[in-house]
């Protein structure tokens, strides 16, 4: 197959809009060295461009080639991923949203610290960023497709090709950056996917997707069901906990907007998954001998660059494959952004050098970007599923994260005893289960277990995140009334999260006002205390324009 220089040229174009849209937005930065303006756009992200970067948080290369691969190897039946992660979006908007806005948090693992304490919120960094990493991956290997079929090279070299350009994109870092090139992406993917169709629908080689329903559509496994059940639950819950998801939520102007982007976001991504299930039937309606590329389409996961270079003209070739690899570009950024906005604030300021300077953050930040896009290449390299990557990014979110956010947000007297157990249990039972594209082997057999091929029929990954919240809430309240009853001496308590905290008579005070008052803060006379209106952000807490006095 002889290289496609139109479609070669015309991502070239595609990237270089996306990377100058970029550079534009990050000039929106008002102070490049403070942490909140570079991670959260200065809170300061309206509607329109809510809705887009918001969308986007799902809707990407790894959303639209997955789907597709889904649809064409195991039918729609099993495409679960695109209405599962639509409606943790809804979710997400109407139980999670409100709430981590009106705190004032910096990234999603800061109510953990700040209820859990600084080493457990660590701990639970592990799993937020494997979710990353594997997003990453998909992403990474989705782009690694789209090029090998364009540029007719290795696949392994295109992955790595792509991710030093999705990297080099990165480091000029900023969620400016990624909320407007978002905005870009999901306007290629509409106008490249949805132009393809009608061409690829009229393609002489293609047969009527009526006729090839069967292939399509799937057939309903029964004794599969537990395996539906479990996936279907983990994507929409195990969507949730996710810092690419709350880096928009946490940089919504307000909480009403930080609901309203996540409803709509929800309605986006069921839309614009309909041109990915639509190419998905037609490669499983197509006679790939007698098309160009000449033999069968035997991997699934090439479906959608296939369809658009040999079912449609060039020219609209040309535009879809180069929608496809900005929208993937673009959500590589945010994915890789995610983890080390995470790891800089959660791991390296509070847990490494507590008075590391903003500056030093943010240099901090950049490298974690180089760090954790060479684990996502490895990883997108030597699996091979890029809709198996899709699942996967969610499980160990889903079964150790989920009931820890539930807990943090939504029940007070859970406490770090009922977190470390609650991780660790969970941890344990989700990876017993085993994981085939990891190669790991199962050691705990489930009810319903098949030994000739080793597959959990019974849908553990749920049954693991049941138990890891019943564990931490059960631990909390025990820990809790052992403590509390004096039933457990004081000095027991050696985590210091239930009766051994610090006396809150020593803390230093701060009264919040809501009424409005000059910024200048007039000259004191002896005993009165200082007052203003807060521009900034105290310890991601107080929220700019509130009155505060000391």
């Amino acid at each position: 197959m002889a290289v496609n220089w139109g479609g070669l040229v015309g991502v070239i174009i595609f990237y270089g809009i996306i990377l100058a849209i970029g550079l534009y937005a990050s000039r929106r930065i008002k102070d490049k060295t403070s942490m909140e303006d570079v991670m959260l756009a200065g809170r300061n992200i309206g509607l329109f461009v809510g809705i887009f970067t918001m969308t986007a948080t799902w809707v990407g290369g790894g959303f639209i080639n997955g789907t597709a691969e889904a649809v064409h190897s195991n039918g729609l039946v099993w495409a679960q991923a695109p209405w599962g992660y639509s409606c943790s979006l809804i979710v997400g908007g109407r139980f999670f949203a409100k709430k981590m806005r009106e705190s004032g948090y910096v990234t999603m693992l800061d109510p953990f610290q700040k209820k859990f304490g600084k080493r457990m919120g660590g701990m639970l960094f592990l799993p937020a960023l494997s979710g990353e990493l594997f997003w990453s991956s998909a992403i990474l290997a989705a782009l690694g497709s789209t090029f090998s079929v364009i540029l007719d090279i290795n696949k392994t070299a295109s992955i790595i090709i792509s991710a030093c350009i999705a990297m080099f994109y990165t480091l000029f870092g900023g969620l400016y950056s990624v909320a407007y090139t978002d905005v870009v992406q999901l306007s290629c993917i509409g106008l490249g996917l949805w132009l393809s169709i009608p061409f690829a629908f009229t393609n002489e080689h293609v047969s009527s997707i009526s006729l090839t329903k069967e292939d399509w559509l799937g057939s309903w496994d029964s004794r599969k069901s537990g395996i539906w059940v479990d996936y279907g639950f983990l994507l929409i819950f195990g969507g949730i906990p996710w810092q690419v998801y709350f880096q928009r939520v946490l940089s919504a102007k307000t909480a009403r907007y930080a609901q309203i982007l996540s409803y709509t976001a929800g309605a986006g991504c069921m839309f614009m998954t309909i041109p990915s299930i639509l190419i998905g039937a037609l490669g499983a309606s197509t006679d790939w001998e007698a098309t160009d590329y000449g033999r069968n389409a035997t991997d699934s996961s090439l479906i959608l660059p296939l369809v658009l270079q040999y079912l449609t003209p060039q020219g609209v070739s040309i535009i879809g494959l180069g929608a496809v690899c900005a929208a993937v570009m673009s959500s590589a950024d945010s994915s890789l952004l995610s983890a080390s906005s995470m790891f800089s604030r959660n791991v390296y300021k509070l847990l490494i050098r507590q008075d590391a300077s903003e500056r030093e953050i943010l240099l901090i930040m950049r490298c974690s970007i180089l760090v954790a896009g060479a684990i996502a290449t490895t990883l997108a390299i030597t699996i091979d599923s890029i809709y198996g990557l899709f699942h996967l990014c969610s499980d160990f979110v889903y079964v150790i994260l989920f009931p820890q956010l539930l807990c943090v947000v939504y029940v007070e007297f859970a406490n770090t005893y009922g977190s470390i157990c609650a991780y660790f249990i969970g941890l344990l039972l989700r990876l017993g289960g085993g994981e085939e594209i990891l190669g790991l082997k199962s050691f705990i057999k489930y009810p319903y277990y098949d030994e000739a091929e080793d597959l959990q029929l019974f849908p553990f990954r749920t049954f693991s995140m049941l138990i890891s919240l019943g564990t931490l809430l059960s631990v909390s309240y025990l820990t809790r009334y052992l403590f509390t009853k004096e039933i457990l001496a004081k000095e027991y308590d050696v985590l210091r999260c239930v009766t051994n905290q610090p006396d809150p008579e020593d803390a230093p005070k701060i009264t919040m006002k809501t009424i409005e008052f000059d910024n200048e803060i007039p000259e004191l006379k002896d005993g009165e205390k200082p007052k203003g209106v807060y521009n900034g952000n105290f310890n991601g807490m107080v929220n700019p324009g509130a009155e505060i006095e000391f």
